[in-house]
């Protein structure tokens, strides 16, 4: 193998790798991809360092290891499946190695996930199916939507603009007790803890949660502890904003 093709190796193996970490997989599932890559491209003795906030990869023979960072990090399984289903074409060998990485650029650049009026939607049914199967309160169906669909909008909007994660899960959530609360004052619902569980679903960390415990299970410690602190912080966040709400009621 030439080194311009172990460079365009790595740099495919690792963009790959980017991907599946921005978007929400565990990290053994990146690793394995990641040498899977590299074994396909004729480098089966290749290493590879995973965690949430970087990559590492060197090249049996070669003196130097290349750096990928990862610097956002978001929920998109359909993303995941998209270079899962790449990595396997190349082991087919259905694309070359430079047509893969190719198509990693387009899918960075071009993002197939759902437009907003669909997350929205998706939001709103979620809060009030979620609130009538909690607490089994079908009075409260209606208002459970609209109020979950109005704090996933205004997750939404404060994401896109301060881009702090923590900070659109406090605010939103501040907006979801204080809508719930209005909504019983003014007799439009009956329970506002039952509306404020349902609506508080869709920002749940439950994907964050579930990959810290599969890599800690795996023996990825440190990504595990990293993921895990990430959902408390997020579920701290998300609390704080309802408690400040009902203290101040």
């Amino acid at each position: 193998m030439t080194n311009d093709q172990g460079h365009l190796m790595i740099k495919t193996a690792l963009h790959a790798g980017r991907l599946m970490i921005e978007n929400g997989s565990e990290i053994a599932r990146v690793s394995d991809t990641i040498s899977r890559i590299a074994s396909n491209a004729g480098y089966p003795d290749s290493k590879v360092y995973v965690t949430i906030t970087g990559i590492m990869m060197s090249v049996s023979g070669e003196e130097n290891a290349q750096i990928e960072p990862v610097t956002s990090r978001s929920i998109d399984l359909e993303k995941i499946t998209m270079v899962n289903d790449l990595s396997r074409d190349f082991a087919d060998h259905k694309i070359t190695l430079a047509q893969f990485e190719e198509q990693l650029t387009v899918l960075d650049h071009h993002s197939h996930y759902f437009p907003l009026w669909i997350q929205l939607l998706s939001a709103g049914i979620v809060s009030g199916a979620l609130e009538v199967v909690f607490r089994h309160n079908y009075p409260d169906f209606l208002v459970t939507c609209v109020i979950g669909l109005i704090g996933w909008g205004i997750f939404y909007v404060i994401n896109r603009v301060a881009k702090i994660r923590f900070l659109s899960e406090f605010l939103a959530s501040a907006a979801i007790g204080t809508l719930a609360i209005l909504a019983v004052r003014y007799h439009l619902g009956t329970n506002a803890d039952d509306i404020i569980i349902g609506c508080v679903m869709p920002l749940v960390p439950g994907v964050p949660l579930t990959n810290a415990v599969r890599d800690i299970l795996s023996g990825d410690l440190v990504s595990g502890i990293a993921r895990g602190m990430e959902a408390l912080m997020s579920a701290i966040a998300i609390g704080s904003g309802i408690a400040m709400i009902l203290q101040a009621v």
